[in-house]
């Protein structure tokens, strides 16, 4: 990968919805290179898609939820079944198996505290494999980026 893969990148993580014109213009290249660099990128699964990023607050009321899980006991297979709940759980929007204290953390969206409720009943309190888990619940998201950095 080259600075002119780099500079792709950067630009389609600020807008993926550029026009491959417009892409090729804010990089320097010919349109037609611009679109063989974009599609190698697919191909490769450095681009692993397109999405729309929504306002949580245009939506309704939203909570998010910092869940840090402790499961029973060190078990592959335990820990790749509860990662198949937490992929099968839409509330679930990131799951992280960390190193420390606890197994997992969970980046969990609710409406409400209700939903909150039901999820854990449904997911976490369900598992077999949890041991136990803590909750913190965000007042305010200060920041939310969905850009890696790709250096200079």
């Amino acid at each position: 990968m080259d600075r002119l893969d780099l500079r792709i990148l950067d630009q389609l993580q600020h807008d993926a919805s550029l026009t491959n014109q417009a892409l090729a213009e804010r990089v320097g290249l010919s349109p037609s290179a611009c679109l063989k660099r974009v599609r190698r990128l697919k191909e490769q699964g450095v681009i692993q898609r397109e999405v729309a990023i929504l306002t949580p607050e245009a939506l309704g009321a939203n909570l998010h939820m910092v869940v840090e899980v402790t499961m029973t006991r060190d078990d592959k297979a335990l820990y790749g079944r509860f990662i198949k709940q937490m992929e099968a759980a839409p509330e679930v929007t990131q799951c992280y198996q960390v190193t420390g204290e606890v197994d997992f953390v969970l980046i969990v969206s609710v409406p409400d505290m209700q939903c909150y409720d039901r999820f854990c009943d449904r997911v976490l309190d369900a598992s077999d494999g949890v041991h136990k888990f803590r909750t913190l619940i965000s007042r305010k998201r200060t920041k939310f980026e969905t850009r890696l950095p790709l250096g200079d």
